[in-house]
């Protein structure tokens, strides 16, 4: 049985990480490359670094915090933020990283997903998708073609720069579209959750989760335990991803997979620092 993974997820700004909620009110959670250490000796399965400011401010991710990062983990490490061509992909991949997550870039040119998929292959290229729940009876942005507007019922708009631009594009539509351009996983983030920690948004998850045949990681609203045993139980999600639980110390990565473990969660217990030692 696969192994689910635990994946902390470091949201840098100015060369610091920080976090917030629903993208905003961020408060300083450390200095990135002594959190990627602690969390790749704690036992991470992976490590999310995002330069959440980078689209926004229309420029490139910080190359040399990520080579810093990258160079404290032995675990795989996806960057994301500010990638917009296949040349930005291969000087992250080159400064350390294992995978790139795009957002923004493959909005406005989805072919960045079937061009990075060609070259570095698919397992490289992680569709991230930050997504806000459309009230029923509502639409998304008048100005997005009528195929991919929202309709009735519970869905999920996608935005880009980070949270701050609505684009009308449908979440599990354009999750589709995704993984058929190429994206070989998707991390998926619920806005209206992100930061609460009142849980993930389960349904969302699981529309995705049972709607492509990639890998789904779960993102937004983790405050306990119980929350990462949800989102694989109830939004059947392959990887949850949290922050704030574990940067301000509420639990550690060991604690929470005791905690699965002990509820029939199949996870990874040799730290992967460990396992290279030895």
């Amino acid at each position: 049985m696969l192994t689910k993974r635990i994946i902390p997820c470091l949201d840098v700004d100015a060369g610091r990480v920080v976090k917030g909620a629903s993208f905003v009110n961020l408060r300083d959670a450390g200095d990135p490359a002594e959190l990627a250490a602690r969390y790749d000796q704690e036992g991470g399965d992976e490590l999310v670094f995002l330069d959440i400011t980078a689209s926004a401010q229309s420029r490139d991710t910080m190359v040399d915090v990520v080579r810093r990062v990258s160079e404290q983990v032995f675990i795989p490490l996806t960057v994301g933020g500010g990638i917009r061509t296949v040349d930005d992909v291969r000087r992250m991949l080159r400064a350390g990283a294992d995978k790139v997550s795009v957002n923004t870039a493959a909005v406005n040119q989805p072919a960045l997903l079937s061009d990075g998929a060609g070259q570095f292959g698919s397992q490289c290229m992680v569709l991230a998708i930050d997504a806000r729940r459309v009230a029923p009876g509502h639409r998304a942005s008048a100005r997005a073609p009528l195929d991919l507007a929202l309709q009735e019922g519970s869905r999920w708009e996608v935005y880009t720069h980070g949270g701050r631009t609505p684009t009308g594009l449908d979440a599990l539509r354009w999750a589709i579209r995704g993984v058929e351009l190429g994206a070989g996983e998707i991390l998926l983030t619920s806005m209206d959750a992100d930061g609460q920690l009142s849980g993930y948004d389960l349904d969302l998850t699981r529309v995705i989760s049972q709607s492509v045949p990639v890998p789904v990681i779960a993102s937004g609203g983790a405050g306990t335990l119980e929350h990462l045993y949800q989102a694989f139980t109830q939004g059947l999600a392959d990887a949850v991803l949290a922050a704030s639980i574990f940067h301000f110390g509420t639990y550690s990565i060991a604690q929470a997979k005791d905690y699965l473990d002990e509820r029939g969660i199949p996870v990874r217990r040799e730290p992967a620092a460990a396992s290279r030692a030895g």
